[in-house]
């Protein structure tokens, strides 16, 4: 796995899947690789309706199924985020030294990562947590009710199926395509948006660049790298050529990515500090750079990937 670039088609006609193939096909000399199944759902809590329970703003829940992980953003808009709480730490230590400042229960994001599919809804339905689907796939009233009970019986996911359809765990929006390669250096992924009456709102575009799993500092006099200028032509060319064609980036500034990355520092964790013979000139075993969090690898790649896409459906309220 590697650096991927992610773009959004906005006003992608039915037949976009097909145009991809044939530009892709005949014009890049891409081979079909498989298909690409996204599926998005989003909740919100109903903590509210708790008798004499209290809250600011309810909280907010999306899952994005890729594979066999399921990629959960959580958000509640009455907890601090990381960077205002280390402001607020830092401004209490230099008015008042040695009074330390309570970490909040919680932080505003959350960004879990589950397997296998289908353990959330089991953990819910378990718990008979309060969280309602946002956008009811169509079960009427009954519809509207708590996606998990929480009252009564049937709270199992296989003993409850019937109940639990009718409120609202059907897929809300997927994202459904097909996967390229191009050479041996690069992946194309082009999915279809469908919402769940299989209207089609659009398209996500990933380019990925197999060879390279971090991202170069180096920007030229664009302020861009050269890899992401790489993947921007990519993505144009593998486009077909469809006038007033509306395409947008699907970026995230690495300010935004370490505030959901973020993990209390370990006190007992000390520095490594290798000594090193700075005249020898062979490669050791030890020279290649150390995988870091956030590398785009693995299971790091696609919560990544999750991440942007979760982030461009809330900025269109799709969501």
């Amino acid at each position: 796995m590697g650096y991927t670039g992610l773009a959004r088609w906005m006003n992608a006609p039915v037949t976009s899947i097909e145009l991809i193939h044939h530009n892709i096909t005949r014009n890049h000399q891409g081979q079909y690789r498989g298909k690409w199944s996204l599926s998005v759902r989003s909740y919100r809590s109903t903590l509210s309706s708790i008798p004499g329970y209290q809250v600011h703003a309810e909280r907010s829940m999306c899952t994005l199924t890729m594979n066999d992980n399921v990629f959960v953003l959580l958000e509640d808009p009455a907890a601090p985020m990381h960077a205002e709480y280390q402001q607020k730490a830092a401004e209490l230590a230099a008015s008042q030294p040695g009074v330390p400042l309570p970490p909040p229960a919680h932080y505003r994001h959350t960004f879990p990562t589950l397997s296998p599919p289908g353990a959330l809804e089991q953990m819910l339905a378990q718990l008979r947590a309060r969280w309602v689907s946002v956008r009811q796939t169509g079960g009427g009233a009954a519809a509207s009710a708590q996606l998990v009970a929480s009252s009564g019986s049937g709270t199992g996911v296989a003993g409850g199926g019937a109940s639990q359809k009718s409120q609202g765990t059907g897929q809300q929006l997927t994202v459904e395509g097909n996967v390229y390669a191009i050479g041996t250096d690069w992946l194309v992924r082009a999915g279809n948006v469908m919402q769940a009456g299989g209207a089609v709102k659009g398209m996500f575009l990933e380019a990925e660049y197999l060879p390279l799993a971090t991202m170069p500092t180096r920007t030229n006099e664009h302020g861009l790298t050269d890899l992401q200028f790489l993947l921007s032509n990519l993505l144009l060319s593998v486009l077909p050529n469809v006038p007033d064609a509306r395409i947008v980036a699907v970026t995230i500034g690495d300010a935004q990515w370490e505030e959901i990355l973020w993990d209390e520092p370990d006190e007992d964790e000390q520095p490594k500090t290798a000594e090193r013979d700075e005249d020898d000139i062979y490669a050791e075993e030890g020279d290649l750079p150390a995988t870091r969090k956030g590398d785009w690898v693995g299971v790091e790649r696609d919560r990544r990937s999750a991440f942007l896409i979760i982030g461009a459906l809330k900025q269109e309220n799709m969501l």
